[in-house]
């Protein structure tokens, strides 16, 4: 290295800057390698090309930056100008990740609604079976009266009837309607619960990677 003239390691570094072969981290690493490339790597004119080509809105030949660059250090100004850029990016990561929070919580709350309806769809889906149980009981013993039987089962099969105090046939049909309705409302929600809780599942993945 030190049979090297400075004017040619300065045009080493000036090159690799202008076509990107050297960056911002290339430099501050060379320039800990010796005190030699530390004097170099600080020169101004190769903060400046950094400066204009990774922050162009920021430093461009036809902008007022030009002249706060002769006041004060390009390395200066390229740090000031990466250390704002990463705070930005720090907050849109925050925004994007509260975002994303919002959006899980959202779903979960529409989660735990759907586990709400679904059971309360579930009992009413029971308690039309044990209904409709017991209506057939009281249809199959109102056709048992018909014929001859004992006289104590033909007493209790007529107490079922007896006890019963709706139209059996009309409500047979309603409760029929009934239990089917459940059915298509336990299918929409199962399938529905599925989607949401996969999509869940899919940010969270996405977290992960």
């Amino acid at each position: 290295m030190s049979a090297l003239p400075e004017e040619l390691w300065r045009r080493i570094l000036e090159i690799g800057v202008q076509r990107r072969g050297v960056s911002y981290k290339d430099l501050c690493c060379l320039s800990i390698s010796s005190r030699r490339l530390h004097r170099l790597c600080d020169e101004d004119f190769l903060w400046s090309h950094l400066l204009s080509s990774d922050f162009p809105p920021f430093f461009s030949p036809s902008s007022s930056s030009i002249t706060s660059a002769h006041s004060s250090s390009c390395k200066y100004l390229y740090k000031l100008r990466y250390e704002r850029d990463r705070d930005k990016k720090i907050a849109a990561h925050r925004r994007a990740v509260l975002r994303k929070e919002s959006q899980v919580l959202e779903r979960f709350m529409r989660l735990r609604d759907m586990e709400t309806r679904l059971a309360e769809e579930t009992n009413k889906m029971r308690a039309t079976l044990a209904e409709l149980s017991n209506l057939s009981n009281v249809r199959q013993a109102s056709v048992a009266l018909n014929v001859w039987q004992p006289e104590i089962i033909r007493g209790r099969q007529k107490q079922i009837v007896e006890q019963c105090v709706v139209p059996v046939e009309s409500r047979f049909h309603v409760l029929h309607m009934e239990l089917k309705l459940c059915k298509q409302q336990i299918l929409g929600l199962e399938k529905a619960h599925f989607i949401v809780q996969g999509g869940n599942l899919r940010w969270e993945i996405s977290l992960i990677n």
